[in-house]
């Protein structure tokens, strides 16, 4: 025994030996001598080359890359059975939330595994349904997505899109509900659109580019137009509904009104809240487009129309939101119907007869109901701290379909019953995870400016704060989106793992209002980085982590959060994984849709926001002769929303930059883009290889 344990001891030494003195050969990126003038400051950018995705120096680049991300991946002991576990974990039932149209019902399910999810029509509920498209079979590796569906209200026609390799770029189709046929419908390079059916089922209306001259993954998108489709006519033919030649910028979402009347035209630039609102009476021939409201000094978000009176959720004069009342024939007039409450007012709908208002409390959902004057009408009651989402329907429905989930079950699917005030479970999922093993609990904490900033922990019951525990602190803080609780099958595995999830409530999200939106924007960005460094700093106080056990998260915008911590501060994180993020923050508006994002970021085509963004920028904040903690990137090849160079760029030079012994590893997926309608499959590679990095480098003991 002494023998053996000696023997277990000295591997034990020789591998944290070796793992102490592993190196890594890098491949030489594509580089020039490039150099650009911000305003008297001279910024260089050696690896510019890095844009051009379709170079072969760059695919070549990204070939080697790849290589050493997977030999040092596959060489992680646990890696397979972290994949097993999330396989396991990933294989239950997933339902959508119904919803009724004509006389009959729709929602989405996946069997398990399935890489797309299957679209379902049942004539009732609980029943038998049949599948109506499944995406499995458009596409050998499952990289074809339904990208939206809108069923006519005759319930006899279903528009639906298709999305490509995670591509933002949409085909629009039309298919026979009766026959689960499709007719010849076929419409091309749509983007950022829905479809919505005039009231006769005849056509719909859609909005879109005009076909772009190569180079789709990257060029901007400008002059977004809306048409009007009729079924049975070729694309070229559809009609031009509105346009704005004077305003390139403008992005249209349309719908239709439930009575017919109108064709309601939400009109935005790029991700800013506020937006405007215009109308067309479908009822008058040759009626015009009506600019009702075209200040954009708010959001209007419109619920549902009685006649002439149109019902908005606004947060104008009303940071968290409100219930309004317009009538169209004397539109300077404003009537509140809700007044604005202490919780942010997150979603409202018109079903039952009466508001169904969706709030945010401290980040979680609460929701109230109320008389179509306004009067409260009591709530529908939910279990503790989590999620509530749907509650579609038309205003005389008596009946409505919502979701509940949390950070430890995943979403059942409920019935609301208007008439009897009551909520039943129509799809319980059954997964492999013991909900009641774990808890999540909700903790204040101050910013470094003293603001009062809110996050989720969860963990297992009984856990020690001892400062050793595997910490995923994850985060995201733009756009006025609010980072609310959600089950995920990773994060199911993570905690059985032995780890704890954080979710922190960044200022720049959508929390606590328009107010809480505005503190992290433009000049004010830094704050949403302050908010994260402080959760962290409060976790290793409070002793439920440490540096060596503590790792980043965040996708997207909430990967250039990641990238900004790390630059900070990298002395305080055991590992980080930025994926897909915004890293180049003086170039972003030059790609796809990225010039849309300027009303959050600010421009650095303006002095003084290139001045504040400067200074953040990921990829500028990067310092030679830096120790950065353990770092993997991800991003995809077909991204094209975030153009995929910034995570390139990025990796490069942290990789150039890089003093100490840690890895920095890029993952670039290829035949994916930004993550929406990923297949299953791909969706489970990557978090396999998330996790046996962070066992790796934050020297977990895996209870798998």
């Amino acid at each position: 025994m002494k023998l053996s344990l000696r023997f277990v001891l000295f591997t034990f030494a020789l591998t944290l030996c070796c793992l102490a003195a592993e190196k890594f050969s890098y491949p030489k990126p594509p580089s020039t001598k490039q150099t650009d003038d911000y305003f008297g400051t001279k910024v260089p950018d050696p690896f510019r080359p890095l844009e051009d995705l379709d170079a072969p120096a760059t695919r070549k680049w990204i070939e080697q890359e790849n290589k050493i991300t997977f030999d040092y991946l596959a060489q992680i002991p646990e890696r397979q059975r972290i994949n097993q576990r999330l396989t396991a974990l990933w294989n239950y039932e997933k339902f959508g939330i119904p919803y009724h149209e004509g006389n009959n019902y729709f929602f989405s399910k996946n069997s398990g595994l399935q890489n797309q999810s299957v679209l379902y029509v049942a004539s009732a509920l609980p029943g038998e349904p049949r599948a109506l498209i499944d995406p499995n079979t458009l596409s050998a590796d499952g990289t074809v997505a339904l990208s939206g569906t809108a069923v006519a209200q005759t319930g006899k026609l279903l528009a639906y899109g298709l999305a490509t390799a995670g591509s933002d770029w949409q085909e629009w189709k039309v298919r026979d509900i009766s026959s689960a046929k499709d007719l010849s419908d076929d419409l091309k390079w749509i983007k950022f659109s829905g479809a919505s059916w005039d009231h006769e089922g005849a056509g719909f209306f859609y909005s879109r580019y005009d076909t772009p001259n190569g180079e789709e993954l990257k060029r901007t998108n400008y002059f977004h137009k809306v048409y009007y489709h009729k079924v049975g006519t070729p694309q070229e033919q559809d009609p031009l509904v509105y346009e704005r030649k004077d305003h390139k910028d403008w992005l249209f979402d349309t719908s239709v009104t439930d009575d017919g009347q109108y064709l309601i035209i939400n009109v935005s630039q790029g991700t800013d809240p506020k937006n405007r609102i215009f109308y067309k009476d479908l009822h008058q021939s040759g009626a015009k487009v009506v600019e009702l409201l075209n200040k954009q000094d708010a959001a209007y978000n419109f619920i549902d129309n009685d006649g002439p009176v149109f019902w908005f959720k606004t947060d104008l004069n009303a940071p968290r939101g409100r219930i309004v009342a317009i009538d169209v024939r004397e539109p300077v007039a404003v009537k509140e119907l809700v007044p604005e409450s202490p919780d942010k007012l997150e979603h409202v709908t018109a079903v039952g007869d009466r508001f169904v208002a969706d709030y945010l409390k401290d980040a979680h959902s609460v929701v109230q109901l109320f008389e179509l004057n306004g009067k409260p009408a009591g709530e529908i009651p939910l279990s503790g701290l989590g999620t509530a989402g749907g509650f579609s329907g038309k205003r005389h429905d008596t009946e409505t379909f919502y979701s509940f989930v949390s950070f430890t079950e995943p979403p059942t699917i409920y019935r609301h019953d208007f008439k009897t005030g009551t909520s039943t479970p129509l799809f319980r999922p059954k997964v492999d995870f013991n909900s009641d093993g774990f808890t999540t609990e909700q903790a204040f904490y101050q910013s470094k400016d003293g603001t009062r900033v809110p996050m989720f922990i969860t963990y297992r019951k009984g856990m020690e704060k001892n400062g050793s525990n595997p910490t995923l602190l994850s985060g995201y803080g733009g756009f006025d989106i609010s980072n609310v609780p959600n089950f995920s099958p990773a994060n199911a595995a993570w905690l059985q793992m032995g780890g704890i999830y954080v979710v922190a409530n960044l200022r720049g999200g959508g929390e606590y209002g328009e107010d809480w939106h505005l503190a992290g924007t433009k000049l004010r960005k830094q704050n949403v980085f302050d908010d994260f460094i402080s959760a962290a700093e409060w976790l290793i106080a409070n002793k439920y982590t440490s540096t060596p056990k503590l790792a980043i998260i965040g996708r997207s915008n909430g990967g250039l959060l990641v990238g900004a911590a790390l630059t900070q501060r990298p002395d305080l994180w055991g590992a980080t994984l930025p994926g897909v993020g915004v890293m180049d923050m003086l170039r972003f508006q030059k790609f796809t849709i990225g010039w849309a994002w300027a009303s959050d970021y600010g421009s650095s085509e303006n002095g003084d926001e290139f001045k504040a963004i400067y200074k953040y920028s990921p990829l500028h904040n990067i310092k030679p002769g830096t120790k950065y903690p353990p770092t993997l990137v991800t991003t995809a090849d077909h991204d094209d929303r975030v153009f995929p160079a910034h995570s390139f760029k990025f990796a490069a030079a942290l990789q150039q930059a890089q003093k100490g012994d840690a890895p920095v590893l890029i993952r670039i997926e290829t035949r994916a883009g930004h993550g929406a309608g990923k297949p299953t499959a791909k969706v489970i590679e990557d978090v396999t290889d998330e996790w046996a990095f962070l066992v790796k480098n934050l020297g977990m003991k895996s209870d798998l």
